[in-house]
């Protein structure tokens, strides 16, 4: 009955795909669901931008192994971004009418800013997007007893995800995140509410996790604990404003204030029901502290979906592993659009392929989401990290080389070309050479990478300018008006007068 249920879920999931399709009419549509979308459904696509694989099962695990301050970056880093990005960065971007977060960085400064800033920013979806992929096919390895391995479940989960993706981009993305969240919240509840009935209540559960120290936060001891702390919190906190997938989101409202407002709903939710799962996770240690204890050593991921298996009715198995793989497929889907989109964007159609119509440029995105999937399956399969670590490290060259250029071209007004260069290339350096050379245990080496960021970005804007800012020689794509060579040019000298929202996109 489970896999017949998976199974179902999976064709009606593909089946909203096949229906958002008829929502896309151009480049737009598939990038941004045409700027239409009500507070609910941005509300729901914000909290399924984090709610994936490793809060269901990473989050949960390092919180029964390492306690509370082991998951500071995520929920507690992850949840402060989509805050943050909603109160100070939703507004300023949503008025640029921008397609994607690269776009910013051209509008702002120049060409090769947009270029650094779109590879990094692809190149960090590899880690997050591979950690969903590596959940699917331990879902379906554990769901059907061992008979699909987790790399055929990997395989199967990816063509899945793409599938649907490829028929309705932002729009499936964003309609299956509404049904998708609606089954997460209500899936855990039910069995948080079923497991508490197994250990005595929730206030026996908590009380023991005290006991235990796992209620910890922060540190106790000197800078030695506290620096790797604050790296932690900062490289997902920061580091993930800067993205795609939180850009999408903002952009994809129907206007500025759903924009800002579904951001900090989003991430209030995030935050509050990213606790559920650690909850359950920990409840498993008391129910059958044998078993358990066993498994965590091995693979502690395994430890809640085991849980459920063992321990609870085939209703709760179906209502569990339902609230599951919504959590990972929304969240995924989402996290292969956002890089796919901004490749042909920020990349092929800037640098190599120019002259594309806009029904070239839709065709273009969904062939680089095959492309993008191929790559992600091909880290999945390879990688021995495990699926919080594959998050958590996701984020480090965002926060070094894109999160200073976009903060301060926000915000302040001296912040020029060659200010952005030096922050990227002073951030990407001292990141990479500390990883390489000497990676401290102490010094974070994306914290030290940060703070280069911003040394560069002062020094190169206030030093004499030697970096020119040539404008864009082509128009730009047709739905995105403000990329006229007037609009730049007016960016470039006023960059806190942004332009009006123009109506009827």
């Amino acid at each position: 009955m489970l896999i017949w249920f998976v199974v179902l879920y999976l064709l009606f999931s593909v089946g909203i795909g096949v229906y958002a399709s008829t929502r896309v009419h151009n480049a737009k549509d598939f990038a941004v669901a045409g700027r239409h979308l009500p507070l609910p459904i941005v509300t729901a696509t914000v909290f399924a931008t984090w709610f994936g694989a490793e809060t269901v099962l990473g989050i949960s695990a390092t919180f029964v192994k390492e306690g509370m301050g082991g998951v500071v970056a995520d929920p507690f880093g992850a949840s402060l971004c989509l805050i943050l990005a909603g109160l100070f960065f939703a507004n300023k971007l949503y008025r640029m009418n921008l397609l994607t977060i690269g776009d910013y960085y051209r509008v702002r400064y120049n060409r090769a800013v947009e270029l650094i800033a779109a590879v990094c920013i692809v190149i960090s979806y590899l880690g997050w997007v591979s950690a969903q992929i590596m959940a699917l096919g331990l879902v379906f390895n554990v769901i059907s007893g061992d008979a699909v391995s987790q790399e055929a479940g990997m395989v199967i989960g990816v063509l899945i995800v793409l599938t649907y993706t490829t028929f309705g981009g932002m729009w499936s993305v964003a309609l299956l995140d509404f049904v998708q969240m609606t089954v997460i919240m209500c899936g855990m509840l039910f069995i948080a509410w079923l497991v508490s009935g197994m250990t005595g209540g929730v206030g026996a559960v908590v009380a023991h996790a005290e006991a235990a120290g796992k209620l910890d936060f922060f540190p106790r001891g000197d800078y030695t604990q506290w620096v790797p702390f604050i790296g932690a919190w900062l490289t997902m906190m920061l580091g993930s404003i800067p993205q795609q997938d939180v850009f999408q989101r903002i952009t994809a409202a129907k206007d500025e204030k759903t924009a800002v407002r579904g951001s900090v709903l989003g991430g209030s939710l995030y935050f509050l029901f990213a606790f559920v799962p650690m909850f359950l996770a920990y409840s498993a240690t008391l129910v059958d502290p044998g078993l358990f204890g066993e498994l965590l050593e091995q693979d502690s991921q395994r430890v809640l979906p085991t849980l459920i298996l063992q321990h609870t009715p085939i209703f709760a198995q179906v209502i569990f592993f339902g609230a599951l793989l919504s959590a990972i497929m929304s969240c995924s889907s989402a996290t292969l659009l956002a890089p796919s989109v901004a490749f042909t964007e920020n990349i092929l159609k800037h640098f190599i392929l120019k002259d594309m119509t806009d029904r070239q440029f839709l065709r273009a995105m969904r062939i680089t989401l095959w492309g993008f999937g191929a790559a992600v399956l091909a880290v999945a399969l390879n990688s021995e990290l495990s699926i919080f670590k594959m998050v958590e490290s996701a984020y480090k060259i965002t926060l070094v080389a894109a999160f200073v250029p976009l903060a301060f071209g926000l915000y302040w007004k001296r912040a020029n070309t060659q200010g952005a260069l030096m922050a990227m290339v002073f951030g990407l350096v001292t990141w990479g050479a500390c990883e390489v050379f000497e990676p401290s245990e102490v010094w974070p080496p994306q914290l030290v990478g940060l703070l280069m960021s911003m040394v560069g970005m002062v020094a190169g804007s206030l030093l004499p300018s030697r970096v020119g800012r040539p404008l864009p020689q082509e128009p730009e794509h047709a739905t995105l008006h403000h990329h006229a060579a007037s609009h730049t040019e007016h960016v470039a000298e006023h960059p806190h007068h942004h332009p009006p929202h123009h109506g009827g996109h």
